[in-house]
């Protein structure tokens, strides 16, 4: 989560940790000659989020949806570590419907649009597999730098034809197009209309992504926990061969092990007109 430092309630303005990179949406969808993020940091990324997630939705005594997970709102350090912001739409749900099995209802609903659980947008119906729905569109973003709209459709039957490696980000050269695959058929499933056929988050798929990150940081050929303070501040000797404006992999692998908030060079305001921290009503 984004580490708020401090509040301000007569104006209704938080004051949160400088995230130096902006958004994960910015990354993806980059303009100019914006760094391409190699599919290495991609994976890290999705595993980051989905424990981020599985924090909230675990949250005692009343678990937290967030309501509006998406790229715009996953913000990246200067170390490309990303971090789950913009809580403000979050609901707690009562411990009585806590279970990942039961829902909530809710009198008007809340989000983005093509993020939004379909069951949730129809019923007013909450729970904590609404943000999964979320995820999956979000993880196939994170592969194939498109937009939402009917991401997991287009997906889906490029599987089936056998034109999945066409979906791919083509600005990163070098996908591992096997594991890329799983990757998208559990988005997939995480984006399913009915709850009820969406997999669960602790047993399921974030030990698929850790998997993911796993292999990533092997083609790398570093260990995980292994960055040492002096490699932060050492210069970058190896590129994504992908492309030469790719983000170097010093980053990648040492990023979110060696920094801490304390080496945030600042912070960033976000004005709540007036709405208490993270959540409505």
């Amino acid at each position: 989560m984004v580490l708020l430092l401090g509040a301000c309630p007569e104006n209704g303005c938080l004051v949160y940790e400088f995230m130096a990179n902006g958004s994960l949406e910015d990354c993806l969808f980059r303009k100019g000659d914006d760094p391409v993020l190699p599919w290495q940091l991609r994976f890290r990324i999705a595993a980051e989020i989905a424990t981020g997630l599985l924090f909230l939705h675990q949250t005692r005594p009343e678990p937290i949806v967030h309501r509006d997970l998406k790229p715009g709102n996953i913000l990246l350090d200067r170390n490309y570590v990303s971090k789950i912001s913009d809580v403000g739409l979050a609901r707690l749900v009562p411990p009585s419907v806590a279970d990942s099995v039961t829902q909530y209802r809710m009198t008007a609903t809340a989000g983005t649009f093509f993020y939004i659980d379909p069951e949730y947008q129809q019923t007013g119906l909450l729970g904590i597999k609404s943000d999964i729905y979320s995820l999956g569109v979000m993880l196939l973003q994170i592969i194939t730098s498109r937009p939402p709209i009917g991401l997991a459709h287009v997906v889906e039957r490029a599987i089936e034809k056998g034109k999945f490696e066409e979906m791919l980000d083509p600005d990163v050269k070098d996908w591992p197009v096997e594991e890329a695959l799983k990757f998208a058929k559990l988005s997939i499933q995480c984006a399913e209309m009915r709850k009820r056929d969406r997999p669960d988050l602790g047993k399921v798929v974030l030990p698929e992504l850790n998997r993911l990150r796993t292999i990533a940081e092997e083609s790398m050929g570093i260990r995980p926990f292994n960055c040492s303070a002096s490699d932060s501040s050492s210069p970058s000797t190896s590129q994504a061969s992908s492309s030469q404006e790719a983000i170097s992999l010093h980053q990648v692998h040492c990023g979110s092990w060696v920094d801490s908030p304390n080496s945030q060079s600042g912070s960033s305001t976000s004005s709540l007109s007036g709405r208490r921290p993270y959540w409505l009503d």
